[in-house]
Order: C-alpha cells, then structure tokens, then sequence
C-alpha cells in the first residue's frame, strides 16, 4: 500500500512509539490524525499542518468513532496504527497482599479492549474502501516481548500484551475476505516515556540483557517497521519481534 496521499490514524500518537510513528508517516506524506488524549507536541509548522489531532480515549467506543469521523473529512481511512497503551507493575502476591484487581482491570480495558475497539470500529470502515492493488486496508496493533517473557510484576500487563498476540492471526484471517490485514509488531526496550517509570538498577539490568545493537530502541525505529508493514501487502497475520535479540531473564 502506498503511504503517500493515504488516510492514517495512528492512536496513542502525543508521544513515544505512536508520536514517532505518526512523524514518519507524515513525512512521507500521508494525512494523520492522531488520536489521543493529549495534543501532540509539535514544534515544526511544517509537521503540524501534516497531522490532524483528534481527542481520543481508546477505551471509549464513541471517542474511537469520533477520530474516525475526522480520518473520514480527509479521505477514505486506509491504515492504523494502534499505539495506544499503558504499563503497570504489581507481583501476584506481595507482602500477602494480593494484586489489584483494579490495576488488572484498567491494563485489561486500556492495551487488549483499547487495541479491540480501534481494529473493530476501523476495519467497519475499511470494508467500505475501493480496493487499490488487492487492498482496502491495513491495521497494525502493539503488543509486546512481555507478551512472552513478562517479568516479575507484570502479571496484568503481559495478559493485556499476550492477548493483542493471539487477536493477530484470527483477526487476519477474519478480515482476508475483506483484503484488510492484520499485523503486530512486539517491540522490546524503547526511549520511551514509559521508560521513565524503570529504575536506573532495571534499567542497567535490561541493557545488560541486549545482545546486538546493546542499547534501547529508538522509537522512530519502530515507525519504520510500522511504515514498513503498510508499505508491504505479504505482511499479515504476523506479530514481529522488535527487541535487538532480547530475551528476557527474571534478573
């Protein structure tokens, strides 16, 4: 699929992964409407008139529909992006206090139900499409290597990620009669936001772990693979690791 001229909402687009992802789209020239809670932080004029933003919860069923009102005025929405996502921490039982249910809960609803309503409302609207080359359309979800290697206290996030995993295969399979695909990217350490909650200890121990290059990602280099499955009509029903090689011990 072309990236140029395409209609892209990328979610969770104010910062880190989907901030970046939305950045190298535009670039490229697609028109992008971010959806997030937060306005992104453009400082570049020139950036700003490329992206559209659209207040959006994930976890809200009219906010997602509301964003996808606003891909609609500029044209027929062919991709997304599903960045939107959340991170906590909490062991099972600590201390013989048992993990927060509500925690649970909140990660549940934001990563898996979030991921769930933006591919669900998405690719109603994708079915619409004309198909160009074979395609009406393309969704790329956000997992995570917690997905199979989640750490000490991440219980509830590694079910949230987990579960993004096994929606990939079944949904592309779901959506093939359509020609919509379905694929995720499972990213490892990145320079994130979300890195700012890990202490310096975990944060020396992960890069510890990082066989080749040994350091964190950098989140534009997640964009490029999300431009990348866009770009490429093989990529379906994959989860693809983004991780240098990490495997994750329990140290």
């Amino acid at each position: 699929m072309q990236v140029n001229g395409t209609v892209v909402m990328v979610t969770g687009g104010s910062s880190g992964l989907g901030y970046a992802t939305a950045l190298r789209l535009a670039a490229a020239g697609a028109h992008v409407v971010v959806a997030s809670r937060s306005k992104p932080p453009v400082t570049d004029p020139d950036a700003e008139r490329r992206l559209h933003h659209a207040p959006c919860d994930v976890r809200i069923e009219s906010d997602v529909a509301a964003a996808l009102d606003v891909a609609a005025e500029l044209g027929p929405l062919r991709a997304v992006v599903s960045c939107a996502g959340i991170i906590g921490f909490g062991r099972l039982l600590s201390n013989r206090t048992p993990l927060s249910s509500a925690l649970f809960r909140e990660l549940i609803e934001v990563n898996l139900f979030g991921t769930f309503n933006v591919l669900q409302q998405s690719v109603a609207r994708m079915a619409d499409n004309e198909p160009i080359d074979g395609e009406r359309g393309v969704v790329v979800c956000t997992s995570s290597v917690a997905a199979y290697e989640g750490q000490i206290g991440q219980v509830a996030y590694a079910a949230s990620k987990a579960a993004v995993v096994g929606m990939t295969l079944p949904a592309a399979r779901d959506l093939a009669r359509d020609c919509i695909r379905v694929a995720t990217i499972a990213p490892g350490v990145f320079e994130t936001p979300m890195c700012q909650v890990m202490t310096p200890a975990v944060r020396t121990s992960l890069l510890g772990q990082i066989p080749h290059p040994a350091r964190f990602g950098d989140p534009d280099e997640f964009a490029l693979l999300g431009e990348h499955i866009i770009r490429n009509p093989m990529i379906n029903g994959e989860v693809i690791r983004l991780d240098a090689a990490l495997r994750m011990s329990t140290r």
